[in-house]
């Protein structure tokens, strides 16, 4: 029987990726808007190329490329990209559809809810708030809980010592085929594909569930828990 649904977070519940994109946007805004003489553009394509040369979540990486194009780093230009993006970020953080409904039913059917992420802990659960979803997540599980990122069946592994479930008993969800997946499956969790997500056109992942839309998630749960 179903007893804990676990999920990743981002480009799971919200598009972390529209988030970033609009945080960067806005944060060049108000950079130009204060005497940044770098085309936005090239701006723009700097920040994400030390992102990919460092990590999505990276602190610094608007301060890196002030430096890297224009040879210093103002502290006008940084502050106001700081502030930009984070503007940008705030306005940009939302649930995907049917994220907050279908939490909410799992919820009322008894369900103990939690979170597998490959972010850090204060990224994940300052987005987690922003969303207006932290209260209702019975465990948190971020890479800075076992020092392993999914495929690794560590943060997996975690979750179910902590919750004291069988892997069984677990459903997870999640949106990147060869990450999500495998790690959950290797300890014999079920798993679904979430096709909403950034990869829709993936092709077939070895998830038990493919769907489209999360609120399939609760006809899955109470299709598994009438075969008990």
């Amino acid at each position: 029987m179903i007893k804990v649904f676990l999920t990743d977070l981002d480009n799971t519940l919200s598009d972390f990726m529209r988030m970033k994109r609009a945080a960067v946007d806005t944060a060049i805004d108000f950079m130009v808007n204060i005497g940044l003489k770098v085309p936005r553009s090239e701006m723009y394509d700097e920040i994400f190329k030390i992102y990919r040369a460092t990590h999505i979540e990276s602190q610094s990486a608007i301060e890196q490329a002030l430096l890297n194009k224009t040879g210093g780093v103002d502290r006008k230009l940084l502050a106001a990209g700081i502030v930009g993006y984070q503007r940008g970020r705030d306005m940009s953080t939302y649930t995907y559809p049917h994220v907050e409904i279908t939490l909410k039913e799992l919820l009322r059917m008894g369900l103990k809810l939690g979170v597998i992420s490959d972010a850090p802990t204060e990224p994940a659960y300052n987005r987690l708030v922003r969303l207006g979803l932290l209260p209702w997540f019975d465990i948190i599980v971020t890479f800075d809980d076992t020092g392993k990122r999914k495929p690794s069946p560590e943060p997996f592994q975690f979750a179910i010592e902590k919750l004291k479930v069988k892997p069984e008993e677990i459903l997870y969800c999640g949106d990147w085929p060869e990450r999500d997946i495998p790690g959950a499956k290797a300890l014999g969790i079920h798993t679904v594909f979430a096709r909403w997500g950034e990869h829709p056109d993936a092709l077939p992942t070895g998830a038990e569930f493919d769907l489209k839309d999360m609120y399939d998630i609760v006809a899955v749960i109470k299709k598994l828990n009438k075969s008990y």
